[in-house]
Order: structure tokens, then sequence, then C-alpha cells
């Protein structure tokens, strides 16, 4: 089987690890610290703060935008549920504008529609590592004063029109085991604001900046230092990854004939955290994945079923139609693009995909 995912553990990985075991300081310290440095340089940003995952980052950057009960956050129905919980998490509501089909991301059209009084923040979330129409989003952010939180989860090195996924208002990112940089478990905020970074410093940590005086509410989201050492070493590699998944990529794009195929716009860098193929004309989604998945070829789907559609969230959206996200969480089916992909499984999988 060619896995959908395969993380990469190198010698680096295994040396920094040693170091901070060798250490004793196993809890945040020295190597958090290098990583957010990094990070932030990577990002282009004044500030990275490490969290313990992705979802521990949406929520403390929402937070640290002063978002509280009864506010209103739009942002996408086709996404991990964390993007839509963080803001549940504040007390605020989701509001749900539909997709573009051709880059799976929020179509910034329908945004403005979606704003009222109570609207204090858009959270774009940049899909299968594709960043969002940030001119438009951030155009329409500027006009009706609201904060932008991206949900670069997915799109860790990511560029719109030359500017890096995360720089745009703040990020948050994760460093999950799947991710196209890793460290087993992690998050990371990054902003160039300097009050949203130390609220989210403050939130990290139980609402000190000096131990055992809490001057707020907080929580434990502090990432551990054998955690940062794993990610120090994924964010040293992550050029070489992402150029990897790219020619992985562009060689499906060109092979592939039996499937519409994703492509991208000009401006755009796609770090491909995903690589997503569409089977539409009503085909038989789940027949196709079981043909690919008993021929070898890993895959998945991401995602089966809209926000909206989940039988928790049904009450509170109600009866609404996002025919776009709808269409697509049935159509999408995502292959092996990481970095592992040999070209011989290249070929295997383009010959399998052809065969639908």
């Amino acid at each position: 089987m060619i896995p959908i995912s395969k993380p990469f553990i190198g010698e680096e990985e295994k040396h920094l690890v040693m170091e901070v075991l060798n250490s004793g300081m196993l809890a945040q310290g020295p190597k958090v610290a290098q990583l957010e440095e990094e990070f932030a340089e990577m990002c282009g940003t004044k500030h990275a703060i490490a969290t313990t995952n992705g979802t521990s980052a949406l929520h403390a950057a929402l937070l640290a935008h002063g978002i509280k009960p009864d506010d209103e956050v739009i942002t996408t129905p086709f996404t991990f549920i964390a993007s839509v919980n963080s803001i549940l998490f504040c007390g605020a509501k989701p509001v749900l504008v539909d997709i573009e089909p051709d880059t799976f991301n929020i179509d910034p059209n329908l945004i403005e529609a979606a704003i009222t009084s109570k609207t204090k923040a858009i959270l774009p979330v940049h899909l299968y590592g594709y960043v969002c129409d940030m001119d438009t989003i951030m155009d329409i952010a500027r006009r009706h004063n609201l904060a932008v939180i991206e949900d670069a989860c997915q799109a860790v090195g990511a560029k719109f029109k030359g500017k890096v996924a995360g720089s745009f208002g703040t990020g948050a990112f994760s460093l999950y085991a799947t991710k196209n940089i890793m460290s087993g478990e992690g998050g990371m905020v990054t902003t160039n604001d300097d009050i949203v970074a130390d609220q989210v410093r403050l939130i990290r940590n139980h609402g000190m900046r000096v131990r055992y005086y809490h001057e707020q509410i907080g929580y434990n989201y502090r990432m551990t230092d054998l955690l940062a050492a794993i990610g120090i070493a994924q964010l040293h590699r992550l050029d070489d990854f992402t150029l990897k998944r790219r020619t992985n990529a562009d060689y499906l794009n060109k092979h592939i004939t039996s499937v519409v195929t994703p492509k991208v716009k000009p401006g755009y860098e796609h770090v491909w955290h995903q690589y997503t193929i569409r089977l539409t004309g009503g085909r038989d989604r789940d027949a196709a994945v079981k043909q690919l998945n008993d021929a070898g070829v890993g895959t998945g789907i991401f995602y089966p079923i809209p926000i909206h559609q989940q039988s928790y969230f049904r009450a509170m959206f109600g009866d609404i139609s996002l025919p776009v996200t709808e269409r697509m969480s049935k159509e999408v089916i995502s292959l092996p693009v990481h970095p592992q992909v040999s070209q011989e499984d290249l070929e295997f999988i383009v010959h399998q995909v052809n065969k639908l």
C-alpha cells in the first residue's frame, strides 16, 4: 500500500530529541524558543508562539483578538472540525460561507453578504495547502474593521503573491504528525501585532507572565521541548519537502486523465498538503476508493460530511444550503503526494487512477 501520508524522521530529529533528553529540560524551554524564532523568520512575521496543537493555536488566536460570546466569525463549511470548534470554544457563532469549486477555499465574493453587526472576524482556511484569495479577504476585513485569523494548519510555507500564509492576519498552524512538517503534536500562532502576541503567550500559560502571578484566565497550551526539537529539524527540511510535493503533484497533474485534477492559479504557490482529485458526473466515489485501495493506492476523503451536515451541528445551522460544498464533499478523493512517494509509486498511482 502506498500510504496517503508518511511522516519522515531522520538523524537530525533523533539528535535534537536526544539533546533534550540529555539536558533534562523536557517542558517548554530553549528548543521551543528556537522553533518560534525560526518559524517567525520562515513566515516573515514578528512573532511566532508555539502551542500544543493547531486547535489550541486557533482558539488562542481568536481569544487574543477578543472574540467572545455572541460574536460572529465567518468561516468555511469545508474544513476539519477544529476550525469551527475553536470559534465555539469562545462562545461565538460560526457563520458558514460556501466555497469555490476550483480551489476548495471560502468564496470571497460571498463573504460580505454574511457580515452583520455581530461579525468580529473572518477565519479563512487555506485548505490542502492552497492559500485563499487574501487580497479580497483583507480588503473586506479592513472596510468592516474585522480581524482575520488564518487557519493555515495545512499550509505551512504556502504563498499568495509572494507573501507567506499566516502573515496576512494572525496565523494558526498545526504540526500534527501528518502535516507537511510536524512535531508529532504541536501548533503555532504567527502575528505582527505585539498586543495579540502578548495575549497568546498569556493564554497558553495559565494567564501568567511571571510564574504564579495570574493576570487573566488562561490555558495549558504550552509545547514541550521534546516536540519542538522534532519541529526544528522538520522546519530545516521544509524547502526540500515542499519541492518534492510540488514535483509529485506536477507529475500527477500531467498524467492523470480520467478525473478532474487540481489546478493552481497564477500568483499562488501551493504546498500540496493534499493532492485532491474530483470524481464528477455522479460516479460512485465509494467504489473508486475501494478500487484504488484494493490496488494498493492509499486514499483520503477530506472531508466527507460538511460542517453544517454533521449531526451535532444540524440544529445550530438549520436547513441551510451550501451547494458547492455539498457537491465537493461527494466528489473529492485525495491521493498520496508526500515526499516519500517515489517515481515508481507515481507511475503506479497514475495507472490505477486512469483505470477508474
